[in-house]
């Protein structure tokens, strides 16, 4: 066992996990942070994205003891004081979802991209979202969700 020290949605934690525990299993079987999904164990589909230290990064391609001493936010730590964070919110209204399975992760993928282009082009979100994977819809609602939230003007930052 290894112990790691993390915070994950502005709660610290200190856990003892297997040096090979993936850290989708540790958000959701140790935190109960379910929000975050496992999809396909292969980083291909993006359902399982997270932000590490304010940056994107798939879940499942990374272990629990590489986020030793950084910080995590799940879908679950974007709301604040029950207001839902400006993507959320644009998802919600622009119905970018269907099954919602890749919901989560489209989320904060989006967020990450709004992060590093405020004012995206309908191609740089489609680019900026080629690593999250949705096999229910055509797109065209996430990437309206995107453009709206750009429009806001709090759209990024987790």
């Amino acid at each position: 066992m290894t112990q790691i020290n993390v915070t994950v949605d502005g709660a610290s934690y200190t856990d003892d996990v297997e040096p090979r525990m993936l850290l989708v299993h540790y958000l959701r079987e140790r935190l109960g942070k379910v929000g975050t999904v496992v999809g396909c164990d292969t980083s291909n589909c993006g359902a399982c994205t997270v932000h590490l230290d304010g940056k994107s990064v798939k879940s499942c391609n990374m272990l629990a003891v590489q986020a030793d001493g950084h910080e995590v936010t799940t879908v679950e730590g974007l709301a604040h004081d029950g207001e839902l964070h400006p993507v959320q919110k644009a998802f919600h209204e622009c119905h970018a979802l269907q099954c919602g399975y890749c919901t989560p992760g489209m989320i904060m993928q989006s967020i990450d991209l709004l992060n590093d282009n405020p004012h995206p082009s309908e191609e740089e979100i489609r680019v900026g979202l080629e690593g999250n994977l949705c096999r229910c819809t055509g797109y065209h609602n996430i990437v309206k969700a995107v453009q709206s939230a750009a429009g806001s003007s709090a759209g990024a930052t987790s």
